[in-house]
């Protein structure tokens, strides 16, 4: 009699469990929807290099710790960098031109727009320029940066403070907004 209970219950969760695995079957696009309507990535990776090439030359560099995939967003594909991220743009001739920081980024594949947040640093090598900010947005399109917070602009002849600025992405011909600071101005 206790042999016979043993092959009834494992007939239930044998039959239990075939059940629910039917029940369970999906297709790819209820998958990648499921994840987004719970905000989770399509995708992870850690400890990325990712190098960008025009006409077989090394234009940048990204480096993360972590990257996650949200490209399976409709309205607002994106990139999130949570644990920071490190951009090295290069010249014709192969040196660091640019150099860009931060503890936190995010990417928007459709906008090309990024936002890039906490210690943000970015240094002109060529120039010997520094910016620093705690935000700092970035329009790769038109290679221009801009933000409303608080910066520190630093150039071989001037130091700017101030809140709000827009520079080029290699930090030249900026427009600084609520700024003091010791300036150097030349008339032409």
């Amino acid at each position: 009699m206790n042999s016979q209970k043993k092959i009834i219950s494992k007939s239930i969760t044998v039959l239990f469990v075939t059940v629910m695995l039917f029940s369970c079957i999906n297709n790819a696009n209820e998958v990648r929807d499921f994840l987004a309507t719970k905000n989770l990535p399509i995708g992870k990776a850690t400890n990325a290099l990712h190098v960008y090439k025009d006409s077989g030359r090394i234009t940048s560099k990204l480096i993360t710790p972590l990257l996650y995939d949200f490209s399976n967003r409709k309205e607002h594909p994106y990139n999130e960098f949570p644990k920071g991220i490190k951009l090295v743009n290069y010249e014709r001739n192969q040196k660091d031109s640019v150099t860009i920081v931060g503890d936190y980024a995010l990417s928007y594949s459709k906008t090309s727009v990024s936002e890039i947040k906490g210690n943000v640093v970015v240094i002109n090598h060529s120039e010997k320029s520094k910016l620093e900010t705690t935000q700092l947005f970035w329009d790769q399109k038109t290679k221009y940066f801009f933000s409303e917070k608080a910066f520190t602009l630093t150039t071989q002849k001037d130091t700017i403070f101030g809140v709000g600025f827009e520079c080029k992405e290699d930090l030249t011909k900026h427009l600084a907004k609520k700024t003091i600071g010791r300036l150097e101005a030349s008339e032409e």
